[in-house]
């Protein structure tokens, strides 16, 4: 049984989607933590206006489904829709529709400094979300390890 949607989630995803396409430019700060470790939640994501045809494998892209909105990895493609999928979960999303994109993201702002993401991960982000995927505990280790101020003065 599907839950009623927020109005109030509604009204941000259109407005998002406005934002984009009137300012060709979104910027959202991550909450969740399902794209760890490429996105980390309190990250800054900056999103262009992108359609399923520019949409590439490996790029992140922004979509809203169910009254909320989703930053995942395209991993393949089904027609004329998108398969993505978090980094940090199991399991692909079902198709992303045309009218579900929003937009792809082309950096992330952390702590500061601007990243651009990266289509594929490393070996090191590859086993951390491998493991984040198959275990809520780990996914909160990490980021709580994130968390954790770094030692600068080496």
């Amino acid at each position: 049984m599907a839950a009623a949607l927020d109005p109030t989630q509604i009204t941000k995803n259109e407005l998002a989607a406005e934002v984009l396409q009137s300012y060709r430019e979104l910027r959202l700060r991550v909450v969740g933590s399902s794209m760890l470790p490429a996105i980390w939640p309190g990250d800054i994501l900056s999103i262009l206006p992108c359609g399923i045809a520019e949409a590439g494998l490996g790029d992140i892209v922004l979509f809203t489904r169910q009254g909320r909105l989703f930053a995942h990895r395209v991993v393949s493609r089904s027609g004329e829709c998108l398969v993505t999928r978090g980094d940090g979960v199991p399991d692909p999303d079902p198709p992303v529709r045309p009218g579900e994109l929003i937009g792809r993201v082309f950096e992330i702002i952390r702590r500061g400094r601007t990243l651009r993401p990266k289509a594929r991960l490393s070996l090191g982000e590859r086993i951390a979300a491998a493991l984040a995927s198959r275990s809520a505990s780990a996914g909160r280790l990490l980021t709580r390890l994130y968390g954790q101020p770094r030692d600068t003065d080496s």
